[in-house]
């Protein structure tokens, strides 16, 4: 930190990110400056252009969250919230269908169905009422580090004294350019991660930290969704509908979901587990597929669509969640993985998991300023006596228990949730890291997608379209290869250039010429969803945040 010419602003409390998480936990560390009569300076920042255009899910929300963050919410809620009116679970065939009995687990009473944008641009709202700073277009690039004042247990690694904003302005060499602004040092006694599902941020920090030292792989699956306007007699809102089955592979875990919301939406979209093994699997032509099926395509028959995106989901339950305080600050909401596979929700305990890291972190300031690198042991301590431990144990084994695939893990739910109930003597946990999981292709079947029709199912350029994407085309490259090309032209025969099919929005392309084929990487078209950080096979693309402001802008997702 010593010397640096940078340009400084100075807050007790830093919160990278502006997800549910980050917002929760800004809105009760001020709510608790208010009671306590300590106020706290706390900031939030956020990459996308603005609050909510990074911010994607399905979504189901359990109100939770909300009744113990703002308990008078009811009084003046976020816009196009919809009533949870029925639910139902089919198994797919590839031209019928099956009711399901559904688990305990996905029981959606009392719960409402949103656009996790609207809800963060509403949540934004109240931060900024109870005197929070928030700075969209604010790229969290780098950890502050204060060697000076580590205590001997960190006296190498050095503590977290907040974060560097990405610079602005650099041409692709790196280089600074015309229009070059360095990033700013946002100096901070705690700083909390609330990046969601891999960020990388949280990720730098857990490996500087070993913080998965004592947890279980983390796991992941691909979410693909699309927003249609849909005519009126065909919109039933509050109706929901979850899939299992067709077109995934049994060997694949996943499922579809479509969501009735607002006056004519529906939201719908696949989602895939990305420790598949075939890699000429493809996330988004399963999706695209999927909408064919009869009980899909009758309801958007005669409908617009009018969004598009893709995001990865943390599914490694909370066997999977790393140490959650570090010295300086926490991981809250998914970028510690508190998502809930069981229920498919996680909204709520994004919520709940900042409303608890807020008041841990708040009471460090009780007899003063914290010291350097101060961890607020309280978050997991609150955790662990909280409704929301006991839930996600309770869900615990339902996701590892379809790494045998779909029939075994069917048998495995149903077991844990009409019998068990999360009293099973034993814990699963996922195998591995899902890049692993990944076949050589010349030991599988190539999947033969049918071409788009332009009215159902479209390409990725035509969906990409709707992301609404902006990114400078002459900044650097944030898809970084640290062994270079070279490595994903060697991996790239044998896993059959599986880049060009997980990836959601056609960002690699391999061209043939004379020689090898060479890579050309069209990082405007990146989504930001961080598939390809997780599912390459040899870890050689790493993910990392390009100049602020850049990527999609989504309005309903």
């Amino acid at each position: 930190m010593a010397g640096s010419e940078r340009e400084s602003l100075t807050y007790d409390v830093a919160i990278i990110g502006a997800g549910p998480a980050g917002l929760a936990a800004a809105i009760r560390l001020a709510q608790v400056g208010t009671e306590s009569g300590r106020e706290l300076a706390v900031c939030v920042l956020e990459k996308g252009a603005d609050i909510g255009a990074h911010l994607l899910s399905g979504a189901v929300m359990d109100p939770a969250g909300l009744d113990a963050l703002l308990p008078h919410w009811r009084d003046a809620p976020p816009p196009n919230l919809t009533p949870v009116r029925s639910s139902a679970l089919r198994y797919l065939s590839a031209d019928g269908d099956l009711s399901l009995a559904q688990p305990r687990s996905l029981d959606d009473a009392g719960c409402f169905i949103l656009s996790i944008g609207q809800l963060c641009r509403w949540l934004a709202q109240q931060a900024e009422a109870l005197g929070v700073d928030i700075f969209p277009g604010f790229v969290g690039a780098e950890p502050l580090y204060d060697v000076e004042n580590a205590d001997q247990l960190y006296e190498h690694e050095g503590v977290v004294a907040g974060v560097v904003s990405g610079d602005m302005g650099r041409m692709q060499d790196g280089a600074p350019g015309p229009r070059f602004e360095p990033g700013t040092e946002i100096i901070a006694k705690q700083t909390l991660l609330a990046e969601g599902a891999r960020g990388s941020l949280s990720e730098r920090i857990i490996a500087r930290y070993d913080l998965r030292a004592d947890s279980a792989p983390q796991s992941y699956c691909l979410g693909v969704k699309e927003v249609w306007r849909v005519e009126p007699g065909r919109h039933q809102a509050g109706e929901i509908l979850h899939s299992l089955g067709w077109p995934l592979d049994s060997a694949v875990y996943g499922g579809g979901f479509l969501y009735h919301w607002g006056d004519d939406r529906v939201s719908l979209g696949l989602v895939s587990g990305l420790d598949y093994a075939n890699p000429y699997l493809d996330p988004f032509a399963e999706m695209q597929r999927w909408k064919t099926h009869p009980r899909i395509a009758g309801v958007l028959k005669g409908a617009t669509r009018i969004g598009y995106g893709a995001r990865v989901l943390v599914e490694g339950g909370p066997v999977a969640l790393p140490k959650l305080t570090f010295p300086g600050g926490a991981l809250i909401g998914d970028a510690a993985g508190f998502l809930n596979p069981a229920r498919l929700k996680g909204i709520h305990a994004a919520i709940l998991s900042g409303k608890m890291a807020a008041e841990a972190v708040a009471e460090l300031w009780r007899d003063g300023a914290p010291e350097p690198g101060e961890e607020a042991l309280g978050y997991p301590q609150k955790l662990r006596h909280s409704a929301l431990w006991a839930e996600l144990w309770r869900g615990r084994n339902i996701r590892p228990g379809f790494r045998w695939g779909r029939w075994s893990g069917m048998l495995n739910a149903a077991l844990e949730d009409r019998v068990l109930r999360g009293r099973a003597p034993w814990t699963l946990r996922m195998a591995g890291e899902d890049r692993a999981a990944l076949r050589p292709a010349a030991s599988c079947a190539p999947i033969d997608y049918p071409q788009p029709d332009g009215k159902l199912t479209f390409s990725r350029a035509d969906s990409v379209y709707l992301a609404n994407l902006a990114h400078r085309d002459d900044q650097p490259i944030h898809l970084t290869r640290p062994h270079g090309d070279a490595a994903l032209t060697t991996h790239g025969a044998a896993f059959a250039r599986a880049e060009t099919r997980y990836c959601p929005a056609g960002v690699y392309v391999w061209e043939e010429g004379e020689g090898d084929a060479q890579l050309r990487i069209q990082a405007a078209n990146c989504l930001h969803c961080k598939c390809c950080d997780i599912k390459d096979p040899t870890g050689t693309i790493v993910w990392t945040p390009p100049e602020g402001g850049s990527g999609p802008h989504y309005t309903e997702m």
